[in-house]
């Protein structure tokens, strides 16, 4: 009779434990730390980000896993290459977010959020985001979606006395709530039919599901994915992203669309493309029309955006995220007709990287924009290059990748492959749609470009000095400096040789 006794990798389990363990640290050393020294949390968090990321370079061979069944026929939790291509993002991010936060604590001051309660959630949520790539069975997957996600929507209403971010934080928490019950629902329905969580079983037994239990394992299926379009904004999911946005802080908001997203997607892929690959035929087309609609509404919110309006800068970007969102779903409703999915999970990890790098760049820009101009107006980036030419260069480079027009070359390269990804498959009406988005997208794109570069509008008579402004622009923190420049880095080694993030479109990550 074989054990039941088995060993825990722990070695493949660090890039999830570190951010875990560290979370409890920094909530009981803030019980102790005097007030001035707890920002030492902050750079114990962004060290701790790092660790975790260096934790990966021993498991870059893609061959350990934990938490099997007995014979070791079926694993929890699998330390592949999609997991840590997936988990290098996760743990970027995240990295990012911390030096981002670093700058916005010593902007606010007495308004920025409690640091213990802060950096305990990030760390929670980030643990949460770098586990979902790795859970290999419906239950543990659900569990990391959820870990990544509660401690967001309380990040978002963590700063006290902000009605407009606990506005955000209750219309993401609704939300979140609503995603929950529905997935839930439909991985009951799923293992009533399969009889069993674990991802490969679940893609046997939907093979030979009784006649009986078909329309009960497609009713699960259609269910399970409403729940994630809900997680990833998905149009019509996607009413809560842009007061979400424009109601948290600036760094949490640069999280949600980078980290959450890309633990979303995640999670995404391994449900339709491991797990529901035998009904393709059912999640294949609603991905197709997702990704049409997600695209068309985030784009043309994007383009509706007054300059003028109050907190316009980051609602732009938040429609953006939604219209990326659309993008990155067409090569997976490509992979449904395909006969390995292979190229369309590369395609849409490859379009994550360069999609994290550059968005998280944008937002580092706007912190440091938003020093001095706190409403967040388009119309506040007239002129940057006169006084910050160094950051207007780096945000016209992250718009232009964004954009997908050179010199952001990474950001060109990456939508031709989503492109070829729909013609190759015979998804042509996809293609045009898309075609169709980037061009609404350039014009959005290039007109905040061109605001960076046009002349300042001369100061009203009699308008008080602007001196706090320009002290304020002369002291900018090491944190916010060091996550503009690592992403203005990465864009162009990205952008000089893109084969770096496009060689996972041509790889097999699962």
């Amino acid at each position: 009779m074989p054990s039941l006794v088995q060993s825990v990798d722990w070695v493949a389990l660090t890039p999830v434990v570190i951010p875990a363990a560290l979370a409890v640290v920094v909530l009981v050393a803030d019980l102790f730390l005097p007030p001035a020294r707890k920002a030492l949390l902050g750079w114990v968090t962004a060290a701790g980000f790092l660790a975790a990321g260096l934790t990966l370079i021993p498991l870059r061979d893609g061959q350990r896993s934990t938490f099997c069944q007995t014979g070791g026929a079926h694993c929890s939790y699998a330390a592949d290459h999609f997991a840590l291509v997936v988990q290098v993002l996760v743990l970027g991010g995240a990295l990012l977010t911390a030096l981002l936060s670093l700058a916005t604590e010593s902007a606010e001051g007495s308004q920025s959020p409690p640091p213990g309660e802060y950096w305990f959630l990030l760390l929670s949520s980030a643990a949460g985001g770098a586990l979902l790539p790795a859970s290999r069975d419906l239950a543990t997957l659900l569990v990391a979606l959820e870990v990544t996600t509660l401690p967001a929507f309380a990040m978002v209403a963590l700063r006290r006395g902000d009605k407009l971010a606990s506005e955000a934080a209750l219309k993401f928490f609704l939300s979140s709530v609503t995603a929950t019950a529905v997935s839930l629902l439909g991985i009951s329905f799923v293992y009533a039919a399969t009889g069993t969580l674990n991802l490969s079983a679940v893609a046997d037994g939907l093979t030979h599901t009784p006649a009986q239990f078909d329309h009960l394992a497609k009713a699960g299926v259609a269910l399970t994915l409403v729940g994630f379009a809900f997680k990833l904004a998905a149009a019509p999911f996607h009413f809560w992203v842009p007061d979400t946005y424009a109601g948290a802080p600036l760094p949490v908001a640069a999280y949600l669309s980078v980290v959450g997203k890309a633990a979303g997607f995640s999670g995404l892929i391994l449900v339709t493309v491991v797990a529901f690959r035998p009904y393709d035929t059912v999640w294949g087309p609603a991905l197709g029309v997702l990704a049409a609609l997600t695209m068309t509404v985030g784009n043309v919110g994007a383009l509706r955006q007054r300059p003028g309006s109050e907190r316009s800068a980051v609602r732009l970007l938040a429609w953006s995220s939604i219209g990326q969102a659309g993008y990155l779903l067409v090569p997976l409703a490509a992979a449904s007709s395909a006969d390995s999915p292979a190229h369309a999970i590369g395609t849409t990890v490859a379009y994550a990287l360069m999609y994290g790098v550059v968005n998280l760049g944008a937002f580092a820009v706007a912190a440091l924009v938003t020093r001095t101009a706190p409403h967040g107006r388009l119309t506040d980036y007239r002129g940057l290059y006169a006084t910050r030419p160094l950051a207007a260069l780096a945000l016209g480079f992250f718009l232009l990748c964004l954009a997908g027009l050179p010199p952001g070359v990474i950001g060109l390269f990456a939508k031709v492959a989503v492109f070829s990804s729909a013609v190759g498959e015979q998804h042509g009406w996809l293609a045009v749609i898309m075609a169709v988005n980037v061009v609404i997208a350039l014009v959005y794109y290039l007109r905040w470009t061109a605001l960076l570069f046009a002349g300042r509008e001369e100061p009203a008579p009699g308008a008080p000095a602007s001196d706090a402004s320009a002290s304020a622009l002369a002291r900018t923190p090491v944190g916010l400096t060091a996550a503009i420049a690592l992403t203005a880095v990465a864009g162009i080694v990205l952008s000089g040789a893109p084969q770096i993030v496009l060689r996972y479109a041509q790889g097999s990550l699962l």
